[in-house]
């Protein structure tokens, strides 16, 4: 099956690398005009650079940092200017910030909350109207496993994650009478960024390929999964394919998650 994006324009936050930039990658190469957000602009730079290679779209690059309100707003703002339109919107952005419980600040709350709950409840505020007025909308919230199945050690990220499967339910309610479709999608473990950022704290004097083969071992699969697989889930869901689902959230992890 071939997926189609053309015509349609997405917003993806955290989309300078990892999982962000691979969907940026794939929507871009399905036809897409996207934006991706960020707080880098030289990480944004390279992104963009690296999108345009395989895009048939317009590429578009905006520092901003998502966890502030008006970043948000000028951002948004800049990108209907460019694009005329909002067609998708991915809230992506976010990193696993773990603790002890009881070791955890407000500050460390309210930082993870700013990040991941209330960028997404604002840029979904944002690209609501445009959706419901054209009947045609998509929002995809990227989690994880921990958002269903949260461990020992996982706060605050597996809190704001189940917060985001909340609002996914949520908006899909809301959407469905106007053919906005809101899905969640559910990492577990991935080739990123995030996790090149956990060999360099972790890996000892293991290499970068054989710290991957290892933490891969606890995976149904026997692997970790690919940036490039996440993207074509996110995909599907984006497009008309997917036309029918709505209100679900999908693990891509491996089979790793003991919740469905």
């Amino acid at each position: 099956m071939e997926i189609r994006l053309d015509g349609k324009s997405a917003i993806i936050t955290g989309g300078s690398k990892g999982l962000g930039l691979a969907m940026a990658e794939k929507f871009a190469a399905c036809g897409a005009d996207v934006a991706v957000l960020a707080r880098n602009p030289e990480s944004l730079s390279e992104a963009r650079q690296q999108i345009q290679k395989g895009a048939r779209g317009k590429v578009s690059a905006i520092p901003c940092d998502v966890s502030k309100a008006p970043d948000i707003k000028k951002a948004y703002d800049q990108i209907v200017a460019e694009f005329g339109k909002v067609d998708i919107l991915v809230n992506n952005a976010g990193q696993s910030q773990t603790g002890v419980f009881e070791e955890l600040t407000d500050e460390v709350w309210q930082a993870d909350f700013d990040l991941k709950v209330f960028a997404a409840i604002r840029l979904a505020r944002l690209v609501l109207p445009q959706m419901k007025q054209r009947r045609w909308g998509r929002i995809i919230n990227v989690l994880n496993i921990g958002a269903k199945a949260p461990g020992p050690r996982s706060a605050p990220t597996s809190v704001s994650r189940a917060a985001g499967l909340a609002i996914t339910k949520v908006l899909a309610g809301e959407g469905a009478p106007h053919n906005v479709l809101v899905n969640a999608l559910h990492v577990g473990i991935i080739v990123s960024d995030q996790i090149v950022r956990r060999h360099r704290r972790e890996g000892a004097n293991v290499s970068l390929d054989d710290f991957i083969k290892e933490a891969g071992k606890g995976v149904p699969l026997g692997r970790m999964g690919r940036a490039e697989e996440f993207a074509n889930v996110a995909a599907f869901l984006a497009s008309d394919a997917a036309s029918y689902v709505t209100g679900t959230s999908i693990n891509v992890d491996g089979g790793r998650s003991p919740v469905v």
